[in-house]
């Protein structure tokens, strides 16, 4: 039985065994509880831009509160997966640096020009950068993951939802809580705490701080020759929250943050899948004329990543101006990121009935890393057809021999954003049937994307004679963007039990980007098929418009049952590729007469959103029992792909034509009659494909009717939380969540792409403390049976192409190459942790 079902079939059992009893339960769960409210009715989400009750507000939501987050040591984003069915979040890379994937919907991680489809919402400011998913997150409130497009309240790049991260206000009180705990398989360690509390009458402060340092993040294959053989994570997250409130009428919150992540590499849990032919495939340089051993032991199952050392003859020498090139970390991968994040909130009540928001917003990131993206390479490097190596790559010759780390394709991109926004808002509390939002946005954000690259590594012959840079280009990437940004929404009561809402928003987004080439390698520069040191594109713009409505239906049949049924719109802007490589083709840049279709050629469009969704709250049994679902439909046209061509080495940017999501979602809370104890689980059905005819970018095939990546049909999870008192002041804890999922593609190239097969997964916590919550002890399992899953994947760079390469049947054969690269979850971690709270 795969575990999946076996999964499967264990919650089922369970529920049926639970079934014959229910009725009675509640009965006698109601009658203990008598009028106290549930959780659910006292959890708060900010789903529309007020603030609302998760079961009132008519959108399909889930809350991880910050029990559920602190329990599960969920330091890291991807941890949430495990509470959200159909979330997929992974980091690492280069490109956006990350993805989020809901309900079979995401965007490519490999690009760094494409906004993310799932916005990233931190205490109010929407931003699109991906490699916040690389560092921690600490002191959290609440996390709100909001399904489908969310565009009228979020704005763009929220077409298939919103990740909302909800940091902790100043308290009324005092306080001061921390933590520590240890790692024992990945030896990490982390140490957080923080205080709160008030100034004076009308002021509180909130000071947090945590940091975490993993040695064994990334362990590397034991036989593949690396200066680092455990790749490590540091992380420091610090945030200051004041909180103003010098009359009732006005309140302000300030919050500044400064995040921090250093790492040994940015590749991070991506191993080599050596494909059908089981074999690990050479790496192949300069057209076929050089093949390297991979050194892969073809086995992702055994914590530790074929990741191979930049080849000496790529280690170090990086052009002038390069991220790298300040000298600090010459000689193996790195990555460090620095972020910091304002937000200040204001609002003013400008009478009983209307109240006026500011929400002002500043993001700067900067972040650079360096990595090997062939993965792989253990020398001695050979030719195919016997030729001796010093006649066709000199340099590389001279650094060549048995047990040396011979990785190609090394990058250092600097990934470097700044972004301001504005939104005011406008709102009524009036007693009649009619209330109403409006308000406006304005966003002004730079992007730079810096890199040096190796994409045809000609330093194995020689280093370049002008400058003596080991590298093949420096290219930049400068992009300016401008949005704008008006929308309204309105509620009205048609009766005392039904409601209609809804509105409207219009967008304006112009984009303007340049392309820089400082440095081309003079061999290469001196072919046709490459440009020279020294070029500059121009400006090169995009504009685009867009007007996003969305109503919704709602009908409150009691207390503790609402139905609602929405249609909803999405839109996700688009932009000018800056993945594109310094060829010739660029040269038509500076031909009016050209100029504008070798733009179009780096335009992708925008990806929009349309559909809908019947969903239904409810509470039973004397609110013991919390049970929501929802159906939901999407339509969403011209999605925006890249996929890489491992063969040509080349990137390529595109607009699907059709994607389309349906499946329902339910979830459920009982707080049951035994005391302490309560069951929860999630569920859902997808069913993401592509709707009408798309062509693989790779291979030509067809890919209509096949799913979309990270689209399992089924997934969900189950889970208790049990307490006990052992004496009148200490109790006893216990939970585990059981995630499981069916199978699904991993990549979006072919109808040949690779299928990970279900999976379940198992964490849990034993604990003990005061009952007051002043201290505790736990011990906190993740993924506690070791289960390794392919989350993403894509082929990796440098295979022979078909036919192979030399004479089949010689030792120096290289037949063609199949392999791929594959990011893994994280595997098993056991945690002692200890914390106070007074």
């Amino acid at each position: 039985m795969s575990p999946f079902r076996a999964a499967l079939f264990a919650g089922v059992a369970a529920t049926s065994l639970a079934l014959p009893g229910l009725a009675h339960a509640a009965d006698a769960a109601a009658e203990a509880a008598g009028a106290t409210s549930d959780d659910a009715n006292a959890i708060t989400v900010v789903a529309r831009k007020s603030t609302e009750t998760l079961q009132n507000v008519p959108v399909t939501i889930t809350a991880i509160t910050a029990d559920a987050i602190n329990r599960d040591q969920a330091t890291k984003a991807e941890a949430l997966g495990t509470h959200v069915p159909t979330l997929n979040i992974y980091s690492g890379g280069s490109g956006s640096g990350g993805s989020i994937a809901l309900r079979g919907v995401g965007s490519s991680a490999i690009s760094a020009a494409f906004d993310s489809a799932v916005a990233l919402d931190m205490d109010g400011i929407q931003l699109s950068s991906m490699r916040l998913l690389q560092a921690g997150f600490f002191d959290m409130k609440q996390i709100d993951v909001m399904k489908g497009p969310q565009t009228l309240y979020f704005g763009k790049s929220a077409t298939a939802g919103v990740l909302g991260l909800r940091s902790a206000d100043p308290t009324k009180q005092w306080e001061v809580g921390g933590k520590a705990s240890y790692e024992f398989i990945e030896h990490g360690y982390v140490i957080g705490g923080y205080i709160s509390g008030p100034l004076s009458d009308t002021l509180g402060i909130r000071v947090a701080g945590q940091y975490n340092d993993i040695s064994k993040y990334t362990q590397i294959q034991r036989d593949i020759p690396v200066k680092i053989p455990n790749r490590g994570m540091r992380d420091f997250v610090g945030r200051l929250t004041l909180q103003w409130d010098p009359s009732s009428a006005f309140t302000a919150n300030f919050k500044l943050n400064y995040i921090s992540n250093r790492n040994d590499g940015a590749i991070g849990h991506q191993d080599i899948d050596c494909g059908k032919n089981g074999r690990a495939d050479e790496v192949v340089l300069l057209g076929g004329a050089v093949a390297i051993p991979s050194g892969a032991n073809c086995n992702i199952n055994d914590r530790y990543y074929a990741i191979s050392d930049p080849s000496p003859t790529q280690a170090g020498g990086y052009p002038t101006g390069s991220a790298a090139g300040d000298g600090k970390y010459p000689g193996h991968p790195f990555g460090r990121t620095d972020i910091w994040l304002a937000r200040l909130r204001m609002d003013l009540d400008l009478s009983d009935t209307l109240k006026l928001s500011s929400v002002t917003g500043y993001f700067d990131i900067n972040s650079v890393d360096s990595d090997t993206y062939s993965s792989v390479g253990v020398g001695p490097a050979f030719n195919p057809n016997g030729v001796p190596l010093n006649l066709i790559a000199p340099r590389l010759a001279s650094m060549n021999g048995p047990g040396i780390s011979q990785g190609f394709g090394s990058s250092d991109p600097l990934n470097a954003t700044k972004q301001w926004t504005q939104e005011l808002r406008l709102t009524s509390s009036f007693d009649g049937p009619f209330n109403f939002m409006v308000g406006g946005f304005y966003e002004h954000r730079n992007i730079d994307f810096n890199t040096s690259q190796q994409g045809v590594n000609i330093s194995i012959i020689a280093a370049d004679p002008v400058t003596g840079s080991w590298f093949d280009w420096y290219k930049k990437h400068h992009t300016t963007t401008k949005a704008y940004s008006l929308f309204a929404s309105g509620n009205y009561k048609l009766t005392e039990q039904l409601e209609l809402s809804g509105g409207v928003r219009w967008t304006k987004e112009d984009k303007v980007n340049t392309i820089a080439v400082p440095y081309v390698h003079a061999f290469l520069a001196a072919t046709p098929a490459f440009i020279s040191s020294g070029f500059f594109s121009g400006p090169i713009p995009f504009k685009d418009h867009n007007v996003s409505p969305e109503v919704t239906l709602r009908y409150k049949a009691s207390d503790d049952l609402n139905i609602y049924a929405a249609y909803k719109t999405g839109y996700k802007s688009g932009g000018i590729d800056n993945s594109a490589l310094p060829s010739n083709s660029l040269l038509g840049f500076n031909n009016p007469a050209t100029r504008d279709a070798v733009a179009q050629g780096l335009i992708f469009k925008s990806e929009r959103a349309k559909g809908g969704e019947l969903g239904v709250k409810s509470q039973l049994a004397g609110r013991t029992i919390t049970l929501n679902g929802s159906l939901f439909y999407y339509v969403f046209s011209d999605i925006q792909l890249q996929v890489f061509d491992a063969t040509k080495v080349q990137f390529r940017t595109f607009n699907a034509s059709e994607l389309t999501t349906k499946g329902i979602d339910i979830d459920f809370n009982w707080r049951t009659p035994v005391e302490g104890l309560r069951l929860n689980g999630a569920i859902a059905y997808t069913k993401a494909t592509f709707t009408k005819p798309l062509a693989s970018a790779i291979d030509g095939s067809p890919l209509e009717g096949r799913k979309a990546s990270r689209a399992p049909e089924w997934a969900g999870n189950v889970g208790f939380d049990y307490s006990t008192p052992v004496t009148t002041d200490i109790e006893l804890g216990m939970h585990s969540n059981v995630a499981f999922s069916s199978s699904y593609y991993t990549d979006t190239t072919s109808v040949q792409d690779p299928v990970q097969n279900g999976w379940a997964t198992v964490d849990g916590s034993l604990s003990i403390g005061n009952r007051d919550g002043k201290w505790k002890l736990a011990l906190v399992g993740i993924n506690v049976f070791d289960k390794r899953y392919v989350q993403s994947s894509g082929a990796r760079p440098f295979l022979a192409g078909p036919g192979g390469l030399g004479t089949p049947g010689t030792a120096t054969y290289v037949p063609q190459g199949d392999d791929r690269n594959v990011l893994l979850n994280r595997g098993r971690q056991v945690f002692v942790e200890a914390s106070f709270k007074f």
